[in-house]
């Protein structure tokens, strides 16, 4: 994605036009909605918005990528005063946040994460590093990939979104993941 050609400036208005109104839709009415409701939101046809984004998760994608950029410099910024635990602990339950802004995202989190908008990737490189970290400090078991911790949000994220004030339910459910992907509980 990295690598795209510039868009003539009509194209580009037509872009900032299909994101601002795929935030706004999948706001009031979540990540399923119409993709025909958006590009009736943005003023412009369902081809244009097919042409920059394929498909709803390379939409979805480009609608996070910015805050999921945020997510990974916060957690970048804060991790190494926390404990390897601690951080990855706070790094899933603020994804899973993240997650449920955008009510029926979850189920498609993980395809979302690859789509290589800069959000997702340092939102990927993080959770990886943090991983990494903790079981060089043996803190975490080995056999934990950064793949399951997805799986993991995605199940929180799922379990969680209906809630009217998730927190403390999304607390419990990563302390009970962080529980069992301690080293020694393999």
């Amino acid at each position: 994605m990295a690598n795209e050609t510039p868009l003539r400036a009509d194209a580009q208005r037509n872009r900032e036009r299909i994101l601002a109104a795929a935030e706004e839709v999948f706001l009031e009415r979540g990540a399923g909605v119409s993709l025909e409701d958006v590009a009736k939101r943005a003023g412009v046809g369902i081809g244009t918005l097919y042409r920059r984004f394929p498909t709803r998760e390379v939409l979805l994608a480009a609608t996070y990528s910015d805050r999921f950029l945020e997510f990974a410099e916060a957690s970048r910024a804060r991790a190494s005063a926390l404990d390897p635990l601690s951080a990855l602990r706070l790094y899933l339950e603020e994804l899973v946040q993240y997650t449920n802004l955008y009510r029926g995202i979850a189920v498609s989190l993980g395809t979302v994460l690859q789509i290589g908008t800069p959000g997702c990737l340092a939102t990927s490189e993080e959770g990886s590093r943090l991983l990494l970290r903790g079981q060089k400090a043996g803190s975490i078991r080995s056999d934990i990939s950064f793949d399951d911790l997805v799986c993991i949000a995605t199940a929180i994220s799922l379990a969680t979104e209906q809630h009217s004030s998730p927190q403390s339910h999304i607390a419990h459910l990563v302390g009970v993941f962080m529980n069992g992907i301690k080293k020694g509980n393999e």
